[in-house]
């Protein structure tokens, strides 16, 4: 992709920290982070010193934000990446680390499920004391008063 620099009005590979946060909904402050940790490969810069995201720079912070995802910490997010950047002779490992994560996750969606389930009968309930609050006799009853 190309962007055009404001500054020189010519044309520059990648983005700019600007547009790869708004493009990825992080702030620039998670991107400079991600990097200052480790989690990112170094990010290309231009000819005036500024940051120029590429599609694969890109494509690690969606990983990152999927790892995040699943509640893993940024010092294991650290590691895994460690491990990616090793090489194949770790992707046993990898799979252990993403395994656990996986259990965890699936453990929490239950949880989740079962928090939604009482979140709706209070809601039915609390709307049924509603609705008998406003109701006349005869939405009760059936018959109407005379």
């Amino acid at each position: 992709m190309r962007s055009k620099s404001r500054e020189y009005g010519g044309e520059m590979d990648g983005l700019t920290i600007d547009e790869a946060a708004r493009r990825m909904e992080v702030s620039k402050d998670t991107l400079r982070y991600y990097e200052k940790e480790g989690l990112l490969p170094p990010i290309s810069k231009g000819a005036n010193g500024h940051r120029r995201y590429t599609e694969d720079d890109l494509g690690w912070v969606k990983f990152l934000q999927l790892l995040r995802g699943t509640g893993m910490p940024i010092r294991e997010m650290k590691s895994f990446v460690a491990l990616t950047w090793a090489g194949d002779h770790t992707i046993a490992e990898r799979v252990e680390v993403l395994t656990r994560y996986r259990i965890a996750l699936r453990e929490r969606m239950a949880a989740d499920r079962e928090h939604l389930k009482f979140l709706d009968h209070k809601i039915d309930y609390y709307s049924g004391v509603l609705a008998l609050e406003s109701a006349e006799p005869a939405d009760i009853t059936g018959v109407a008063a005379r």
